[in-house]
């Protein structure tokens, strides 16, 4: 909110302004009515192997973050940039290889890589589309550069969350809404629905989506559930879908009927017992090849994990000047390859200052941030990295920057990061807007809400605002 000689910045004007009226019970109590909305609405996540609990209400701050709309371009056209270049690297791995052929990326990397679908070699998906929906990691340092931090391309979540902090917000505090020109997020589900009817198989002028999920005791279940009443469409599982001549239909009343589109949020592994693991009782027998016959769509396509996994992350910046010719205009954060003993031996020497994570790890599990490590842990985490290095990258600890957020003590300043969501079917395009993650105790850079971290809105100013 503030800048290095303590002035409000010019976004966050209006917004300070009307807060400085606020006393601190106002503002407390408005977190105690989102908190029980929230509760109410059955906003929830689910964190593995927590005894205390399945579900938990996902933790809201009511002070927004507000970005002004040229901030937003650069990360608008970062993200979409970073979608093209890695749907056309998605679309040559899996057909003609001239990535590798070049020399760019190694050919162990992608043919060795567990995320690899051998079976989708010289598959033409639809539209060429393989990434319909990602969600780009975006973190901003205390020198106001922009970093990608990780690309979320297999079933990215966490944008019910970004729209129902939008409808928390404006239910809080509508004044603020017709004071600023905050632009809107809730069309979302509808560019979402557009984006996959438009991916759907050739010949079929009035599709039906689905979106599959692996059911309620899922992490994401409140989300799945929560698009597919937003887009209008059916929620199912593997149960209710069957195969028929190659042709996916879905139960009803009504007796079967056809399904063209399937949003899917059900990993590769579990999609086909048939094609996949074969002790998988969420997907359904005969889906692989249906769509393998042209005859449903999968979003994300079969096989999107070799293109964010954390070691293939590395060379992005690559793939956008090889297949786009371009400059990447947002740079990834410098990263460090394990597998490489000059990066090893480095990593292994400066432990307390990195962070190290899994290649294809998620949700803020198999890392560690050195920083904010026992030595103990430093020393547990040591031994884990020398059993594998391969399995591991590191970076260095980035000065993040922070927002405001409301916390015990008052309105106080906590590491952020941003994760926009990046649709593609006809164009590749994104909402104003994202998940802003919050870390919510002092100090900490780990956003994730499995890990304690929380949710804000992000407000964009339109054009014309300062």
């Amino acid at each position: 909110m503030y800048d290095a000689d303590g002035a409000v910045r010019p976004q966050y004007k209006t917004y300070s302004d009307w807060l400085k009226d606020k006393p601190l019970d106002f503002i407390k109590q408005k977190q105690r009515e989102a908190d029980t909305l929230f509760t109410r609405l059955g906003i929830t996540f689910a964190v593995y192997g927590d005894e205390g609990g399945v579900e938990r209400s996902i933790p809201f701050d009511i002070i927004p973050r507000i970005l002004r709309m040229e901030a937003w371009k650069t990360i608008s056209d970062g993200a979409c940039q970073r979608v093209r270049a890695l749907n056309l690297f998605l679309k040559d791995i899996y057909h003609d290889q001239d990535i590798i052929k070049a020399g760019i990326i190694p050919e162990q990397q992608i043919l060795g890589n567990k995320l690899f679908r051998p079976e989708m070699r010289g598959f033409d998906v639809p539209g060429d589309v393989y990434v319909h929906v990602a969600g780009i990691d975006i973190v901003k340092t205390d020198q106001d550069k922009f970093y990608v931090l990780e690309d979320n391309l297999r079933t990215p979540s966490g944008v019910s969350y970004m729209l129902e902090n939008r409808r928390m917000m404006m239910r809080l505090f509508p004044e603020l809404f017709s004071r600023m020109p905050v632009a809107p997020v809730d069309h979302y589900t509808d560019v979402l629905l557009e984006n996959l009817r438009a991916v759907s198989p050739q010949g079929i002028s009035n599709p039906t989506v689905v979106v599959l999920t692996p059911g309620s005791y899922n992490s994401a279940y409140f989300e799945h559930a929560f698009l597919a009443q937003q887009m209008g469409v059916e929620l199912v599982e593997g149960q209710d879908l069957l195969v028929s001549n190659k042709t996916v239909y879905m139960r009803t009343t009504r007796g079967p009927k056809r399904v063209d589109v399937i949003y899917r949020r059900v990993d590769d592994d579990y999609l086909d017992p048939l094609a996949f693991r074969p002790d998988s009782a969420l997907g359904v027998p005969g889906l692989f090849a249906a769509y393998k016959a042209g005859r449903v769509t999968l979003a994300n396509a079969i096989g999107t994990g070799v293109a964010d996994d954390k070691s293939t992350y590395i060379y992005v910046p690559d793939m956008i000047r090889f297949y786009l010719g371009e400059e990447p205009i947002i740079s990834n954060v410098p990263t460090y390859r394990l597998d490489r003993a000059d990066d090893l031996n480095y990593v292994l020497a400066h432990l307390p200052e990195l962070v190290v994570k899994e290649v294809q790890g998620s949700g803020g599990y198999g890392m560690l941030v050195g920083p904010a490590s026992t030595a103990q842990q430093i020393a547990d985490f040591r031994g884990r990295i020398l059993q594998n290095p391969a399995n591991y990258i590191a970076q260095p600890t980035l000065a993040l920057s922070t927002c405001p957020t409301f916390c015990d003590s008052g309105i106080a300043p906590r590491h952020v990061d941003l994760r926009p969501y990046v649709l593609s079917g006809k164009t590749v395009t994104l909402v104003p807007g994202g998940l802003t993650r919050v870390a919510l105790r002092e100090g900490s850079l780990v956003v994730n809400s499995s890990q304690g971290g929380g949710t804000k809105d992000t407000w964009v100013l339109e054009t014309g605002t300062p």
